[in-house]
């Protein structure tokens, strides 16, 4: 009997947890620490992930400088535009307001939360101990801690000999074991979110009846239109003005392969089609294989838009204030969490719980904010290979140009 995919699943837990929240009422709130103990799983594995996968990356990558600059320059730059979408459209349509939930606002609340500053952000760039950052969820010490074991293991591996160099291969390939089991932990865990979503519908539903249903709305519009504009406008011009590939080709040939990102709900399992796809819009196979391959820890467009938007929307529903510069500091977070997390289930979901640990802002809206991610999974699914396809196609045309010259 073949099994229900995730997203049908997930669809039918709102459904039993809706109609069990309104047959039970306020009765149904403690089956919303289902969704608690699911979110608490993901935080619990994210770190060590993003550190091992980090690790792997910097270990294992080969790139000429001159390559390596091109791609980290564009998919610096395709992710900087996106997170500022992300942010913009928040601040201009203030989505997280919409959510009508009592005692989201609660002075208790507000006063459990630390001021987000430069200072507390900086102070976490350097980690107390080499187990504090997983401890406290913290992004930025498991980044910097992650870069400094890959640059030593890379520098190590090149010039050990004998017994030493031996050893370090036996290191290295432990490490890469403990990454696939932690993915493979993870999928699990997310396995487990129709269970979560169950809970939290019911919850929501028996506490505050459909009234939620408003903001959720709004997060989930607020996200595709952010997808929309960065897709028509960013991408759109990379491959038109700057590659002088026309877009009706392009679109033409992208297709079938957006449409199964879409369908799969995974970047990775897309790669094969991608690479066809940037085959037949006549991209070189060194210039595919970078930007699709190496560099699709760096092209999480998607997720990184995805972040800036439902980290505002999360303070504005607790009606919290971040001025600017919070604001870009909180990006900041939403930039290193991405960089090592995709690939994974749910990927831009988990990378937004650590992303707000890290920042002190509240997760209790997470599960809630869970019982909609399938679609929004979704449509960052498909910017991501996008994202993968436009710095690819932008490293072929910078090769092209400097041959012509």
């Amino acid at each position: 009997m073949k099994r229900l995919s995730l997203t049908w699943t997930i669809a039918a837990a709102m459904l039993v947890g809706a109609a069990v929240g309104a047959a039970v009422g306020p009765g149904a709130a403690p089956l919303g620490i289902l969704g608690t103990l699911v979110i608490q799983l993901i935080k619990t594995a994210a770190a060590p992930l993003l550190f091992l996968a980090i690790v792997q990356a910097i270990v294992k990558t080969e790139v000429s400088g001159k390559d390596g600059a091109r791609m980290m320059a564009a998919a610096a730059f395709n992710a900087s535009v996106a997170l500022a979408i992300g942010l913009a459209l928040s601040n201009l349509l203030h989505p997280g307001t919409h959510l009508e939930m009592a005692g989201l606002t609660a002075p208790g609340t507000l006063a459990r939360q630390e001021p987000l500053s430069f200072a507390r952000m900086s102070a976490n760039l350097i980690p107390t101990s080499i187990v504090e950052p997983f401890l406290s969820q913290n992004i930025l010490g498991v980044v910097i801690l992650a870069l400094f074991l890959g640059a030593g293991l890379r520098a190590a591996n090149a010039t050990a000999q004998g017994e030493a160099a031996r050893g370090l291969a036996v290191f290295n390939e432990m490490l890469a074991g403990f990454l696939t089991a932690l993915e493979f932990v993870l999928g699990w865990i997310v396995a487990l979110v129709p269970l979560a979503v169950f809970g939290v519908v019911a919850k929501a539903v028996g506490e505050y009846g459909f009234s939620p249903l408003k903001g959720l709305a709004a997060y989930v519009g607020v996200a595709l239109l952010g997808f929309a504009i960065h897709t028509c406008v960013t991408y759109q011009l990379w491959v038109g003005l700057f590659a002088r590939i026309p877009l009706r080709r392009f679109w033409s040939e992208a297709r079938e392969t957006l449409a199964y990102a879409f369908g799969t709900n995974s970047s990775l399992a897309t790669l094969p089609l991608t690479l066809r796809t940037l085959d037949r819009l006549g991209v070189s196979r060194k210039a595919s294989a970078l930007g699709a391959c190496v560099g699709t820890n760096l092209n999480n467009d998607g997720i990184i838009l995805y972040e800036g938007m439902a980290l505002l929307f999360v303070a504005q529903a607790h009606g919290i204030h971040l001025d600017l510069g919070q604001q870009l500091m909180a990006a900041a977070s939403c930039m290193v969490a991405a960089m090592g997390i995709a690939g994974i289930p749910e990927a831009g979901f988990v990378s937004l719980s650590i992303v707000l640990a890290t920042v002190g802002l509240p997760v209790e809206l997470l599960p809630l904010l869970l019982t909609v991610d399938w679609l929004v999974a979704r449509g960052r699914s498909v910017m991501n290979v996008l994202s993968d396809m436009v710095v690819s196609i932008i490293i072929d045309r910078a090769d092209k140009g400097g041959a012509d010259a």
